[in-house]
């Protein structure tokens, strides 16, 4: 059933994630969003599991990871050194206590468009799945200006704690054609590489975005190029 306007809105508000966590048991789970993890297996196949083994301690930022499975599911394949982050302070709360026994995840409440509490350039892999699309309502070919600033704000906090050498993946539902001039606000520079992830049970295609830091150097040339132009 498609939401409304109003219903999408609601979306990019704590207050509404904090109702809906509220409502179910501490091992109940409200929503993965698009994809499950066996899903995405192949996906993070090439452009994690192969790039970043699990001896190599890669620094991963879970971005309004929710109650996903999938840092638990990393943290059986070794990857000990993962951050979720969400501004719903309830499901922070339930996801601690039901991690507490596993190794190598920390739980904090942040809103991903004012990350303070991270540093700059201390992420490897940044790791969003439905958290950009809830931000997202609107017409896509003139989205609203809160859109606008909500993800502008987000996408730049992204680029800020990712290191030079790090990447973002990205998984989407929306059409790519839409989400490029979002990823590409004001403000960053990336190499973008996208995967058309087949439907599962469904028709639905996915995309997975990968997106890497343009060096400073090659960033500042494409600049002074395009000004000298």
């Amino acid at each position: 059933m498609s939401m409304t306007t109003a219903e999408l809105k609601r979306l990019a508000h704590s207050e509404y994630w904090d109702e809906r966590y509220a409502e179910v048991g501490p091992n109940e789970q409200v929503h993965e969003w698009f994809r499950s993890f066996s899903d995405l297996q192949p996906f993070l196949d090439q452009h994690l599991f192969q790039v970043r083994k699990p001896e190599t301690s890669p620094r991963i930022l879970h971005l309004g990871s929710g109650d996903s499975t999938i840092p638990e599911d990393l943290a059986k394949l070794g990857y000990k050194n993962q951050l979720c982050v969400d501004f719903s302070t309830v499901v922070v709360q339930a996801m601690s206590i039901k991690h507490r026994d596993i190794e190598g995840i920390t739980w904090k409440q942040a809103d991903v468009r004012c990350m303070n509490q991270i540093p700059s350039e201390s992420v490897d892999v940044a790791f969003d799945k439905g958290t950009l699309d809830a931000m997202i309502y609107g017409s896509p070919w003139d989205p609203p200006d809160e859109v606008l600033d909500n993800t502008g704000r987000y996408i730049r906090e992204v680029f800020r704690v990712l290191k030079p050498t790090g990447t973002f993946i990205y998984v989407s539902y929306r059409q790519p054609h839409f989400l490029k001039p979002l990823l590409n606000c004001q403000g960053v520079e990336w190499d973008m590489k996208i995967d058309i992830l087949g439907g599962s049970g469904s028709s639905f295609d996915y995309s997975g975005f990968v997106l890497n830091k343009v060096p400073r150097k090659s960033a500042e040339l494409k600049t002074d190029k395009v000004a000298s132009g």
